[in-house]
Order: C-alpha cells, then structure tokens, then sequence
C-alpha cells in the first residue's frame, strides 16, 4: 500500500487535472499515508493562503529600477521609449485577450461553473424552481430542495456521495480540489465520503460537520437542531472553539446558540443518555450536578469516550471527579499526568485519548473481541516499528 507514494500527483489533484479514477485512488491513498498527507496538507494549506493574497498594482517607482537591469548597455533614450511602447503593446493586448476570456466564459452559462451531478432517487426533487428529471446539476449558491415523497444522490465529485432524503433542503456552498461544503438547512442526508480528512465539510445552523473519512448521517430539524449518527470511520462536529470527536458506533447531537454537544456511543443506557443532554443542554447548576452524578455511577470503560470530552467542558473538583473515573478503566499513559490533564494539556489529552480508543473499539458490541483484540495488536505492533525505524 505505502510502496508508491502519490506526492508528485498532489499538485495536479489540487488544480483538478487527474481523471476521476485516479483522484479517488489519490484520496484513498492520502487517507492511508500519513507521509502523503502532511504534504497533501502543506500544499492545501499554500493554495488557501495564496488565494486570500490581494491583487496590488507594481508601483510606478519599479520601472525607474527596472529599466537599468534591463538594458545598462542602452544609453539612447529613445530605445527606452520604444522599449515603453512596447510593454504598453503587450499590456493592451493581455487586457483585450481577458476581457475576450471573460466574455466567453460568460457567455458559456452554467456549464463552465462548478457544478455536483444529482440523480433523482424518488419522486420530483427541485433544483430552485425546476424539477429533476433523472439528473440535473446542482450549481454553487443553489438549493436542492425535495418534498414528502422525493430523494435525490449527489456525487461529491469524485471524492463520495451524499443522498438527500425527503423533506430536505440543502445547498452548495463550494467545490473545488481542496474544499467541497454543503449547507444543511433542514432534513436528513446520508454522506459516503473517500476523501483525505477535512476535504467535505456540511454546515447547519448549529454546527459544521467535518469529515474524517467517513460514511454518516445527519438531521436537523425545523429549529435548527441537529443529530449526527457515523456508521464508519470519525466526524469532527464544531462551532467556534467547541468541537466533538464522533467515532463510528456514536452520535452527537447539536443545538442552536449552544454548537455540538457532548459524543455518546448509542448503546449506552438511555439514563445515562438523559443525563448527558442535562450536562449539555440543561438549565441550572443544580441540574447539571446531578446529571454528572448519575453519569459517573452508570459509566462503562465505553462510555470513556463521553468522560474525555466533559474534561473540556466541567472545572474544578468536577473535572478531577471526571479525571478518577477515566482512570479507573484506564491509566494514563507514560507521560501523561493527573496535573496535565487537569491543565488540558492537549499534547497529554491526545495521548490519553489514543490509549483510551482500545477500549472503545474491543468493547464495541459491533465487534467480535477477538477480532478487535487482534486489531489492535497488529496496530501496536505496526506504531512501535515505525517509532523503530525513526
């Protein structure tokens, strides 16, 4: 898998030139790859960056020093007057061949801007006004809307899907190589993504999922709540400097004015699932202490996925309480101290949650144990060569 790295293609990949066939092999390697996808990363992060740079005109001082580089040996003025009219020729012809460009490209309509296909699933889902007959193309800043008795597929260009249940309306927002973004105003949809992480991004009014390399589900109802459910892989759920980690097997639900709440596996008992949305969501600090309360009896070694994230969101003697019960099912790593993680030291938390992830997995009812104990072995096994070969 790691024999052939894809870092001469990252280039390419990012300006759109590979075949669909040979982007999706990119994006599944970079998933893989950690080599890959740090470069992937540096180079999407130069892209972004020399995007956002202004256009500033050259300032009419450069001519006066770029004259005598150009030509110390010409001493006739009049050479440099010919060599002005010549660069105003040149300047004039670059500005009619734009204003050509841009002539023709808006004459070229819809077709010449980005664009997601969408196929009818059910029914009669609309792009604005006009009605989907098998396939369309849903354009940026346009809303794919469909009623009670309709569904539609979007292919996320060649990186996933996403299929838009009924009662549904959402919107492109962006697509380009290094960043595809729906808005979800209201529905449900079910995205199937094969991208490197932090590629698909879906806004609702209450938070902004990112994908991890991921299949998931996501609603958002009349108000603005929403809930997500990931059936493979990881999605970040965040608003602001709040952020959820939801592995597959969990959910996380979110509310306006408030963003993502708190992760939970969704075999967890439902009184420790009430409690929970008391922590996040609830009123008073009498509420909430109790809700803490009963979450700290009913806790399971699972539920240590729920714990690690209420580190960032209690204080005081509540957190250290949150911290002993963590550590009951299992100790922090070398490394990583009491203090620290009361500190939120995020290199320490990091760590712990790396440690904290076994559990998750080999207690996951989804899983034979000794299919997920033999996992992690050879994980382990794998990490400690790499760390051997550094």
């Amino acid at each position: 898998m790691f024999s052939k790295h894809v870092t001469k293609d990252i280039s390419a990949y990012c300006q759109g030139e590979l075949s669909p066939d040979a982007a999706r092999q990119f994006a599944e390697h970079i998933i893989s790859c950690a080599k890959c996808r740090r470069e992937f990363e540096e180079i999407k992060l130069g892209i972004r960056l020399a995007e956002q740079l202004p256009q500033v005109a050259a300032p009419d001082f450069l001519w006066t020093n770029i004259y005598p580089a150009l030509g110390r040996e010409r001493k006739n003025s009049s050479l440099k007057v010919q060599w002005r009219v010549r660069v105003a020729a040149i300047a004039a012809a670059l500005l009619v061949v734009a204003a050509l460009g841009v002539w023709w490209f808006s004459r070229q309509g819809f077709k010449n801007k980005p664009f997601w296909e969408v196929q009818q699933l059910a029914g009669a889902p609309r792009i604005g006004t006009e009605r989907i007959r098998k396939q369309a193309r849903l354009g940026v800043g346009e809303w794919l809307e469909t009623d009670a008795t309709s569904r539609a597929q979007i292919a996320v260009g060649s990186i996933g899907r996403v299929d838009i249940d009924e009662n549904t309306r959402v919107r492109l927002l962006e697509t380009q190589p290094t960043e595809h973004r729906l808005e979800l105003a209201r529905g449900k949809m079910s995205a199937t993504i094969w991208a490197p992480p932090r590629l698909f991004f879906v806004d609702t009014p209450s938070a902004v999922a990112a994908d991890l390399g991921c299949a998931y589900t996501l609603e958002v109802d009349d108000h603005g709540a929403g809930l997500l459910r990931v059936t493979s892989g990881w999605v970040a759920l965040e608003l602001q400097d709040r952020e959820s980690m939801v592995p597959a097997g969990a959910a996380c639900e979110t509310r306006p004015g408030v963003g993502p709440g708190t992760p939970y596996f969704e075999d967890t008992a439902p009184s420790f699932r009430a409690a929970l949305e008391q922590m996040d969501f609830g009123g008073d600090a009498a509420a909430r202490a109790s809700a803490l309360n009963s979450m700290l009896i009913e806790a399971r070694a699972r539920d240590t996925l729920t714990l690690w994230h209420l580190l960032a969101r209690v204080d005081g003697v509540d957190r250290e309480r949150v911290y002993d019960k963590i550590a009951s099912f299992v100790p922090p790593p070398d490394g990583v101290t009491r203090e620290g993680v009361l500190k939120l030291d995020q290199a320490m938390l990091d760590r712990w949650k790396d440690a904290l992830e076994v559990t998750w997995f080999v207690n996951s009812p989804l899983v034979p144990k000794v299919l997920a104990e033999g996992y992690w072995r050879v994980k382990n096994g794998v990490t400690r060569r790499a760390k051997e070969l550094r």
